[in-house]
């Protein structure tokens, strides 16, 4: 490749508080338009905006697991641009003393871990939302958002690759909804995206003109768009054009960007310190309180689940991306002391019922518990592996405890020596052909022999019984 890219992405988290970042409204997604206001948020003459304390806690706490330097002083600045669905014509951020900077966090695209840099973590308010009439050329304004805490979390330009981007957001959401700060629902807008990205031809320090991409509202079209623009750009570089310093929108629909306008600078926002909020003091014993509230985060926990539990990095990094699953995984790993087989189990069966009806795992009607049972009775031999499958397929389904449903079904694993003899011998004999064959060396069809005792038995027939006898009874047959 000629060129590389050059990818930086700002990151905003609704943070999960009860109230607006400076007044009281609540922030309950899904109201009616304009039912979750009050004069603060729709910037009425004369009011004052007052701090959400928890708002600023959970900055601090998303700072302290991005390793970041938590400035002790910081101030709130006004963002002043005009838009319909700012009612204020401007919005409360900061800027030159954001709370926190110079963080970093890990990502593993493939080629091993390694970090981005993080140059700051502010906070911010939203704005409101523009709803377009499809049938006339009318937009409505709803307030709701107006006001709801966020925090801006802005990458240094050290992100190389889509993949890296990708790997990076999701690190980012992972940690975001290990601390319970964000609930991470990147439809509902909760957990959103800005790229910025150019190219320079490999070996430059230089950076190349960026551009701006939005509208990317999944991992998957993050990855999408900005492979379009990279290729884009690198097209206009090859032609002898230019490339235009310009915010940009992805179109999920056509995988293409299209220009929105020319790209703002900082002095375009005419950025002052906000007369109505006090300059900020995050004191050490506050910080350090903070940090030893912090949970187990999910690199910690992966590199826990490998050296602890024995199982491979694949299956700890699947299993701990989301607190929940790790959470279930662990609960499980408790009543069945078999780690590998538990994470087999969430990874195959337990996450392709969950992809199927697109549900969570908080909400699974199969518990720790209940899998855990499953397990030991394939353990000791109740049912069989194949059989397993099946009652989970049932378990799931109704939420019934797996011992209910084998009974219920008549699934209980056929051991009896004597009726799987009867069995194996009758197949033996329905098949004196393969018989012959297996018997002159050709032992693969020990498999086919296994098949169709299985197939007698609908899958009941206990496996290491059934290889026994079938070996015993060829053995006495080789001898004849």
């Amino acid at each position: 490749m000629k060129y590389e890219a050059v990818i930086g992405l700002e990151v905003h988290a609704q943070l999960l508080t009860d109230s607006k970042a400076f007044c009281s409204c609540t922030t309950r997604f899904g109201a009616e338009p304009n039912s979750n206001t009050c004069p603060i948020c729709q910037g009425m003459p004369g009011v004052l905006p007052v701090l959400n304390r928890k708002a600023l806690e959970f900055t601090v706490r998303m700072a302290l697991a991005c390793n970041c330097k938590i400035n002790e002083f910081s101030r709130f600045a006004r963002k002043n641009y005009y838009y319909p669905d700012l009612p204020k014509n401007y919005q409360i951020s900061q800027y030159e003393l954001p709370v926190a900077e110079h963080g970093w966090a890990e990502i593993d695209a493939g080629e091993g871990p390694r970090r981005i840099g993080i140059t700051r973590i502010h906070m911010e308010e939203d704005a409101g939302k523009l709803i377009h009439d499809d049938k006339k050329p009318l937009s409505y304004v709803d307030l709701n958002r107006t006001g709801i805490p966020l925090i801006e979390i802005v990458s240094e330009p050290e992100i190389r690759t889509p993949e890296e981007a990708s790997a990076y957001l999701r690190a980012l959401h992972s940690i975001l909804v290990y601390l319970k700060i964000c609930d991470g629902n990147m439809e509902e807008g909760s957990f959103r995206c800005d790229a910025n990205v150019s190219i320079r031809h490999k070996g430059e320090t230089r950076l190349g003109v960026k551009t701006e991409l939005k509208n990317m509202n999944s991992f998957r079209n993050v990855q999408r768009g900005l492979y379009y623009e990279i290729e884009r750009q690198t097209a206009l570089l090859e032609s002898g054009d230019r490339v235009l310093q310009e915010t940009r929108l992805f179109d999920p629909s056509e995988g293409t960007t299209a220009s929105m306008r020319s790209k703002e600078q900082a002095h375009d926002y005419r950025y002052f310190p906000d007369p109505d909020l006090l300059p900020l003091r995050v004191g050490p014993e506050l910080v350090e309180k903070i940090r030893k509230e912090l949970p187990e985060l999910p690199v910690e926990k992966k590199e826990r689940f490998i050296r602890d539990l024995g199982i491979p990095p694949y299956d700890a990094g699947v299993l701990t991306a989301s607190r929940d699953m790790a959470e279930y995984f662990e609960k499980t790993v408790g009543l069945f002391q078999n780690p590998k087989s538990v994470s087999n189990w969430i990874m195959t069966e337990l996450m392709r019922e969950l992809k199927g009806d697109e549900t969570g795992i908080t909400n699974c009607p199969v518990s720790p518990h209940q899998l855990a049972d499953l397990l030991k009775l394939v353990d000791n031999g109740t049912v069989s592996g194949k059989i397993a499958k099946t009652v989970f397929e049932q378990m799931y389904a109704t939420g019934s405890n797996p011992i209910d449903i084998i009974n219920e079904k008549g699934l209980l694993q056929v051991s009896d020596s004597e009726e799987l003899a009867a069995i194996i011998g009758k197949v033996l004999d329905d098949n004196p052909g393969e018989v012959e064959k297996c018997l002159s060396g050709k032992t693969k069809l020990i498999g086919f022999f296994v098949g169709q005792v299985m197939k007698a038995t609908r899958g009941k027939a206990n496996p290491a019984v059934v290889n026994q006898i079938l070996s015993d009874e060829l053995a006495k047959r080789s001898k004849k």
